[in-house]
């Protein structure tokens, strides 16, 4: 029985041919430029404003709650909202959607007008223009990577560690707040340092205000707070994550290669081998460390041959449970990766295609793939990807290629991949991310192409061509007379 989840998704697919055939057949631009003398215009007011900020990993996650107000006099669509010039880059995941009334993300694109600006921009297009005097709650949700600094910068190797979170107790807003409140969620209450502002300190949450009085567009208030995070910072530069569709084999086949560093406490002294082996042992306990011990991939149910190799080649401290409810890839890196670390390493693993594979009915052979966009470690800590890239390898002979993500991406490419046997290649999809987060494990990555049934016999009918030719060229040897002399 075919899926109305995945039968639905590939006519949405086709019904939206326009869109993504524009997003595949011209490059990506995230930026707009405006006039160097640009300023938002003063077209809104935020009644009431809500910050929730959560330090419990080792990224910043924000969630803004905004009541916003026309104050114009005519209808308005264009909402901006500020980032500081050194921390824009480092924004990942942003969408804006309605409070009340869920659906899809509001259209949101980074606009440019000043190199040299302190301040830069991202606008979000209100679907529906707000009339005059009218009111919207919007959710604006984004995460901020590499921006928590280690203090002290050293410590030694069983030291607990301290990160320092630097922000304005004021929202940062392109317009007037009359109303807001700030609140940092932490993973431990032991918050040494709290610089700035006068919090309300509540179990494992500040909160900083209300404050009732109105605020003007662009103040800022810097505060900074210093929490204890004796855990790893886990960052990956890079993630190539390859996808391998096979018709004939009924396989799908996915490697992920990882260039990881820690961006913790570095060590103030040299690493003690013996001390880690004792921490190691424990005794029934493993206290906290910063260093990286593991990694645990949880894989899709019913995933087989799993790998895990790094630069010198095969590591065997890993272990693969598997069963009818759940599969997991427990990973130990060769040595203990503390801060400033580095280690690369791939995994890869096998998975039933029909588990992810629907045939559409089409008369040029429509299938649609639903497979997660992002995979990978699932840690209490949180793992931030500084960039990402996702090929899907589709068979020879796929074409009318489309795609639907809800992670933001900033390039899209469709070129051809050869390997063995293949005569004009396989068309290959490549998505690119920047700062991208594990919480997008769970957004799905839908691909639809026609592979007609002409094209499933490609390969076996150039095999067969092959050994015919190879036969043909030997008979043919076999026939030419090498003798030397005349013949009698």
């Amino acid at each position: 029985m075919r899926s109305p989840i995945f039968m639905a998704a590939g006519l949405a697919l086709f019904t939206s041919k326009i869109l993504a055939d524009s997003i595949l057949s011209e490059p990506l631009s995230s930026q707009q430029i405006l006039p160097d003398n640009f300023k938002p215009p003063q077209v809104f007011q935020n009644v009431n404003l809500l910050r929730n900020t959560n330090l419990e990993k080792g990224y910043v996650r924000e969630t803004v709650n905004v009541v916003i107000e026309n104050v114009d006099s005519k209808p308005q669509d264009q909402y901006y909202i500020p980032f500081s010039a050194d921390v824009i880059d480092k924004v990942g995941g942003l969408e804006v959607r309605d409070k009340k009334n869920p659906g899809p993300p509001f259209k949101t694109e980074i606009v440019e007008y000043d190199p040299y600006s302190p301040t830069q921009f991202f606008r979000t297009t209100i679907p529906q223009p707000l009339s005059p005097k009218s009111q919207l709650t919007l959710s604006i949700t984004y995460n901020i990577l590499s921006t928590l600094t280690p203090l002290p910068f050293k410590i030694a190797q069983i030291d607990r560690q301290y990160l320092r979170h630097t922000f304005s107790t004021y929202t940062p807003s392109a317009y007037p707040t009359l109303k807001q409140k700030t609140k940092l969620k932490f993973s431990t209450p032991n918050v040494p340092d709290a610089i700035g502002g006068s919090p309300e300190k509540q179990g494992t949450t500040f909160t900083y205000g209300p404050y009732n009085d109105a605020i003007p567009a662009g103040a800022l208030e810097p505060a900074s707070v210093r929490y204890e995070f004796t855990k790893p910072v886990i960052h990956a530069t890079l993630l190539e994550r390859d996808i391998e569709i096979s018709h004939w084999g009924g396989n799908l086949a996915t490697e992920e290669r990882y260039w990881l560093t820690n961006q913790g406490a570095h060590l103030k002294n040299n690493f003690n081998r013996v001390q880690w082996a004792q921490t190691e042992r424990g005794f029934g306990y493993t206290p906290p460390t910063s260093a990286l011990r593991e990694l645990n991939v949880p894989l899709k149910v019913g995933s087989l041959n799993p790998y895990y190799t790094d630069d010198i080649g095969n590591v065997s401290t890993s272990h693969f449970r598997s069963s009818r409810k759940e599969a997991v890839l427990e990973l130990k890196p060769r040595y203990p990766v503390f801060g400033g670390w580095k280690y690369s390493f791939r995994i890869g693993w096998d998975a039933n295609l029909k588990s992810f594979l629907r045939v559409l009915k089409t008369p040029e052979g429509g299938h649609a793939l639903k497979v997660p966009f992002l995979e990978g470690p699932r840690m209490g800590e949180g793992v931030s990807y500084g960039k990402v890239e996702v090929r899907v390898l589709l068979p020879e002979g796929a074409k009318n290629v489309k795609f639907e993500t809800e992670v933001p991406l900033v390039a899209v490419e469709e070129t051809m991949h050869r390997t063995f046997m293949d005569t004009v290649g396989r068309t290959t999809l490549k998505l690119t991310a920047m700062n991208v987060v594990d919480e997008a494990r769970d957004k799905p990555l839908i691909v639809t192409y026609d592979y007609p049934f002409s094209a499933a016999f490609r390969k076996p009918i150039t095999i067969f061509l092959g050994i015919v030719a190879v036969f043909a060229t030997a008979w043919g040897i076999g026939r030419l007379d090498v003798s030397i002399g005349k013949q009698s």
